[in-house]
């Protein structure tokens, strides 16, 4: 978690060890971008799954484009591709774990586009946790609610659609440059 902090870094602070006045609303401002985005993910995720539970589910997969595409609920205790079913736990605390260091970075976050990533990063892992800890077959080994079938491919959620755009969109700003404090790097 201490190397997480040191790349994120902090803003420039005044002579007195204060951040500028002009430093801190554009760092709130961030924040709540960051909270309306996960926010966002997490309560379409949520629903997407309550409604698969509750319509699709025990019902034959419902054909969206024709063999590439189909809606098909399944249970998944593992991660993608069904691997590691036996970790669940582990898995459990790996997105918490995602979650702490999300929260505890935001406090450093000032750029809008780092905003919008984690956001969908936390989002995202607040909904598969909620899975894991909520669903059958009980606290911290529940199974995640999958969907999303493409041909000769994983199923997967919107929660982990969510993931894996927030880390595109992390190596993307990193190959740009751009430190979640702001700063840009010419290198």
């Amino acid at each position: 978690m201490a190397e997480a902090e040191r790349i994120i870094g902090t803003p420039d602070v005044g002579e007195d060890g204060t951040q500028p006045e002009s430093a801190a609303p554009k760092g709130r401002r961030r924040i709540v971008a960051l909270l309306v985005v996960a926010v966002l993910a997490y309560v379409i995720d949520l629903g997407s799954k309550m409604l698969v539970v509750a319509k699709l589910e025990h019902q034959p997969p419902i054909q969206i484009i024709g063999d590439l595409l189909r809606f098909d609920a399944i249970r998944n205790p593992g991660a993608a591709f069904g691997f590691g079913e036996a970790f669940t736990i582990i898995f459990t605390c790996i997105a918490a774990t995602v979650i702490v260091v999300i929260v505890r970075l935001a406090r450093k976050l000032y750029s809008l586009p780092w905003a919008i990533a984690l956001g969908l990063l936390l989002g995202g892992a607040l909904g598969n946790l909620t899975d894991r800890i909520f669903r059958s077959p009980g606290i911290f080994r529940g199974a995640v609610v999958d969907f999303i079938a493409p041909a000769h491919f994983a199923v997967f959620n919107l929660a982990d659609s969510a993931i894996v755009c927030g880390g595109i969109l992390i190596v993307l700003l990193s190959f740009k440059g751009l430190d979640p404090d702001g700063t840009v790097h010419k290198d």
